[in-house]
C-alpha cells in the first residue's frame, strides 16, 4: 500500500460535516419533510450505515450543529448496526446442529459461500473430540435441521446428490 493511502485522513469539524477516526457524519436535508437528517458513513463504504433524524436549531429552520458528544453517540450507534448486520450475515451463512450418533455427540455444520454466479456450501460432521468425521459439498439451499443431520449421519455421511 502506498504511503499516502496509509496516512490517516485529517479530521473535519464543521457544523454539518464531521469526519473523524474513520467516520463521517453529514447533516442533510430530509427529503420527506422540512426537517434534517444525519447520515453516518464508515470510510470506504458507499452507503451510510445509519441515517436518522437530526435536531433543528434554535431558529427552527437550520439544523443544530454537530458536536463531539452527538458525533460519539452516532459513531457508537452506527458501529452497533454494522456489528449486528455482520452477526446476521454470519448466522445466515453458518448453521450448526448437534446430534447423537452411536452414543457420541456430533456437530453437523453447514457453511455457505455466497457468490452471485455459483454459490456453494459444505456440510461437515465433527466428533466431540474435534475430529472431522465427514466433509462433503452440499447445495447452498440445503435445509440443515436436526432431522436432516441425523438422516445424513445414519446413512453413513454420503455425498449430497447434485440435483
Amino acid at each position: 500500500m502506498s504511503e499516502e493511502f496509509e496516512q490517516e485522513i485529517p479530521s473535519i469539524f464543521e457544523d454539518r460535516l464531521w469526519h473523524h477516526k474513520g467516520w463521517e457524519a453529514r447533516v442533510i436535508k430530509n427529503e420527506d419533510d422540512d426537517g434534517w437528517a444525519v447520515a453516518m458513513t464508515l470510510d470506504g463504504q458507499a452507503e451510510p450505515a445509519l441515517v436518522g433524524p437530526w435536531t433543528m436549531g434554535r431558529d427552527k429552520k437550520n439544523p443544530k450543529p454537530l458536536d463531539m458528544s452527538a458525533f460519539n453517540t452516532l459513531v457508537k450507534t452506527a458501529s452497533e448496526i454494522i456489528r449486528r448486520h455482520e452477526q446476521h450475515l454470519v448466522a445466515l451463512l453458518h448453521k450448526e446442529v448437534e446430534i447423537e450418533v452411536r452414543g457420541e455427540r456430533v456437530t453437523v455444520a453447514l457453511d455457505i459461500e455466497p457468490d452471485e454466479e455459483m454459490p456453494s456450501a459444505t456440510l461437515t460432521a465433527t466428533a466431540e473430540d474435534g475430529s472431522e468425521l465427514a466433509k462433503v459439498a452440499a447445495r447452498p439451499d440445503f435445509n440443515l435441521t436436526r432431522r436432516s443431520a441425523q438422516q445424513w449421519a445414519d446413512a453413513g455421511y454420503p455425498r449430497a446428490s447434485e440435483d
